[in-house]
């Protein structure tokens, strides 16, 4: 029976395909370092999964939950949003709990595109913003992040046309691959474009938490207005390692929420509600985890620069996130790059281009391993001869 055509467009997820390799690769009894998905690798906080435990245990959540997530859980993420930003948001209205904010980022095309409309989709990106504007039906407008504008679209530079069809308008700072951060300027003038177009900003705020060098993040939500033209995503799993817990939430325009959880309502059951009030215990409780996470990711991304620098490759540390974006040597593209790496090192990165076509010429680090394996991995790049050449 032939698929319909919207699963014909989807492109393999990128890091399923990374899986698959890596499994072959151990299969043939190789010590494989994954510099490639962006997992944390530290434990949940105890007194988080303690929350779990004892909520576990209750029988009252043993039933179905709240399809719009339960008001304990919107009320911690209103309240985090107030101590950490100065935001306010109503939890009945303007929160709505997600099953892990990819979940979220993928259903909101489905909210506001019909067939023929576009979404502006920056290039590189997270691609899930890609595919959930295909399985929406819609059309995808690429933005380019380049290196001399700092990984920042140039809004300006979209034709009028397109902008007048576009339905959404996706952001992620600090940013996936590329580490690049905003400023409330940028976010203004991106309030300034929703307005004058009509359409949704939908802002990726996952690696918002994770900053160095004294670096803190704003919000998009921060900028006058942005309640009025967008809504912000985020999730439990970078912040707390809580990858697997699948619990985030999107926050802002009160329609915009309504119509996400009118979706939700008809194709999920919402979030197991014993880890709601984990997630409870994550936003509210001790937040000596977080800047803890901070300073071992920073340990990392200096290893990482120190060695890549060491074999010639120009990289600029990145304040916030937990990648390295660097450029491939030449002669390759980053598909080959990742392939040698992999082959003749056992080391995972990611090729760029699985982040779009902006992506091609470059590959992806993740910290999300210990320091004594990044060091590894560099040695056997040394070994084998890997530098950089422009």
């Amino acid at each position: 029976m032939k698929t319909a055509k919207r699963i014909e467009n989807l492109p393999p997820y990128l890091f399923a395909e990374i899986d698959r390799q890596i499994a072959e690769a151990r299969q043939k009894g190789v010590d494989v370092i994954s510099l490639g998905i962006g997992d944390p690798d530290r434990p949940t906080p105890d007194h988080v999964v303690e929350r779990l435990c004892k909520e576990a245990h209750n029988p009252v959540h043993h039933r179905y939950p709240s399809y719009e997530g339960l008001l304990e859980f919107r009320a911690a993420v209103a309240g985090w949003y107030e101590r950490r930003f100065g935001v306010h948001l109503d939890p009945r209205t303007e929160v709505v709990t997600l099953i892990g904010s990819k979940e979220g980022i993928a259903h909101i095309s489905w909210c506001y595109v019909d067939p023929g409309d576009v979404n502006l989709v920056p290039d590189p990106g997270y691609p899930v913003y890609h595919t959930g504007t295909i399985l929406a039906g819609g059309e995808v407008y690429r933005l380019p992040l380049r290196p001399e504008r700092g990984f920042l679209p140039d809004l300006s530079a979209v034709p009028s046309e397109v902008a007048r069809r576009a339905k959404l308008l996706f952001l992620n700072y600090p940013n996936n691959p590329t580490g690049a951060v905003a400023t409330l300027q940028f976010f203004a003038d991106v309030v300034a474009f929703a307005r004058q177009y009509d359409l949704l900003v939908c802002h990726d705020a996952a690696y918002s938490e994770i900053g160095f060098d004294g670096y803190r993040a704003p919000s998009f939500l921060q900028v006058p207005g942005a309640k009025e033209v967008g809504i912000e995503f985020h999730s439990l799993s970078k912040t707390y390692n809580m990858t697997g817990w699948r619990l985030g939430w999107a926050a802002g325009q009160a329609e915009a929420i309504e119509a996400l959880g009118r979706v939700k309502t008809n194709i999920d059951s919402g979030v197991f509600q014993a880890i709601q009030l984990a997630g409870v215990e994550a936003l509210t409780g001790s937040q000596e985890h977080v800047q803890a996470m901070c300073n071992l990711y920073q340990e990392r991304r200096d290893a990482v620069i120190g060695a890549l620098r060491e074999l010639g490759w120009p990289v600029t540390p990145p304040q916030a996130g937990i990648y390295v974006w660097a450029p491939v040597p030449a002669g390759y593209t980053s598909v080959s790059f990742a392939a040698r790496v992999l082959e003749e090192c056992g080391v995972v990165v990611t090729p760029g281009v699985g982040y779009g076509e902006g992506g091609e010429g470059f590959f992806r680090i993740s910290l999300c391993v210990p320091k004594e394996r990044i060091e590894e991995a560099f040695r056997r790049w040394r070994q084998r001869g890997i530098v950089f050449r422009g």
